[in-house]
């Protein structure tokens, strides 16, 4: 049996951490070198920073923080937020980070997953997906959660599989932030339906909503954010937990 991974998400606004509801509202919740040296310390089994505004001149500081972060870690960490480049995604790595993910730069030019896959290998690239259920039907959303498609979610995560993407990131625009638990039946399907590993994202509120996804939504890995950043769930406890719950983690 596979190791289920427990991963913090750090989203990073102006070079701090901060977290919202449905994608709005933000609050400060941190120093990301701070924090991503202290999950890892507790036992996260891998770390995703996204620069969620990402605007050009904030390039220069991610790549600052991405090398803070590589001398203070040593576990496996994702960097994500306006990449769009092979050579974005080489000085990302040249800076420490083992992962680059991207979002809505693979939508608009899907030859952008086939270009990185080849250049840096499928284990490094993640296909990050946003996504809102409406009317039954999940609908791909970029730029944030602020730009609506008629993309449908597992369309789309069946072709950048075939392009050579090596995870899926899924986030539930329904459930991000509101702690009710993740997206099982989608995540279920996405994992049947795929043979790339899936992160679940968006909704986890408690220890079970994490036993729920890795049982009845098949996932690989979940993330988190405010539980993690405001010391609602300790990483150590949760995955006591699961062990409890047969399910395989790394102590």
């Amino acid at each position: 049996m596979l190791t289920k991974r427990i991963i913090p998400c750090l989203d990073i606004k102006n070079g701090r951490t901060v977290k919202g509801v449905n994608f709005v509202d933000l609050r400060d919740a941190g120093d990301p070198v701070e924090l991503a040296k202290q999950y890892a310390d507790y036992g996260a089994d891998e770390l995703v920073f996204l620069d969620i505004t990402a605007t050009l001149e904030a390039r220069a500081t991610t790549l600052e923080m991405v090398l803070h972060v590589a001398e203070q870690v040593n576990i496996p960490f994702t960097v994500g937020g306006g990449i769009s480049s092979v050579e974005h995604v080489d000085a990302l790595l040249k800076n420490g980070a083992d992962k680059v993910s991207i979002n809505s730069s693979a939508v608009k030019r899907p030859e952008l997953v086939n270009e990185l896959a080849d250049k840096f290998g499928s284990q490094c690239v993640v296909v990050a997906i946003d996504a809102k259920e409406i009317d039954g039907a999940w609908k791909v959303h970029l730029a944030g959660g602020t730009i609506p498609t008629e993309i449908d979610l597992f369309e789309w995560a069946k072709e950048v599989e075939e392009r050579g993407a090596g995870e899926i990131l899924f986030t539930s625009m329904n459930h991000d932030g509101t702690k009710g638990g993740f997206a099982n039946k989608a995540l279920a399907r996405l994992s049947e339906e795929l043979n790339i590993p899936i992160i679940a994202s968006g909704g986890a509120g408690n220890v079970q909503h994490f036993i729920d996804t890795f049982t009845i939504g098949k996932s690989d890995a979940a993330l988190a954010a405010s539980v993690f950043h405001f010391g609602e769930i300790p990483i150590p406890d949760l995955k006591k937990e699961l062990k409890k719950h047969n399910i395989e983690v790394r102590l």
